[in-house]
């Protein structure tokens, strides 16, 4: 399975009854337009980038779901704060949904996604987890 479809799917489920109405390909094309991607497919290493631009407070989180142990938690403003507002509206919309029930069930779907695409503090996949453990070490 490929990224965004394991994304759309994480989505889903953290929603629970309230992603019963929500069609796979619909959250497949809204994501697209919401998170970073590379040749029509996520892109995690630049979705990384984005928490650990934003602040050390944001990049302890993004390395919390690299690392083993716990996931730390990502609130729905930290998420809003990241993405943008106006980005996430525009995605609840796309789905039928509210910004706070999408901005929810994305701050629980980007750590989980994260942390099972990654292993020992890098993402899996070669030159991308390199990339983003370049990124976190330039900040710790």
């Amino acid at each position: 399975m490929n990224l965004i479809g394991m994304a759309a799917q994480l989505f889903i489920s953290k929603l629970g009854s309230g992603g019963d109405q929500l069609h796979e390909t619909s959250v497949v094309k809204a994501l697209l337009n919401l998170l970073p991607t590379q040749d029509g497919e996520l892109d995690l290493a630049a979705l990384v980038a984005q928490f650990t631009g934003g602040g050390e407070g944001l990049a302890s989180l993004a390395s919390s779901w690299l690392g083993a142990g716990t996931n730390a938690e990502l609130s729905p403003a930290q998420l809003l704060e990241v993405l943008g507002s106006e980005r996430v509206a525009d995605f609840a919309s796309a789905l039928g949904l509210d910004l706070g029930t999408s901005a929810s069930g994305l701050a629980q779907m980007i750590p989980a996604l994260i942390d099972s695409n990654s292993e020992s503090g890098e993402l899996l996949g070669g030159a991308i987890g390199n990339m983003a453990k370049g990124i976190l070490g330039k900040l710790f």
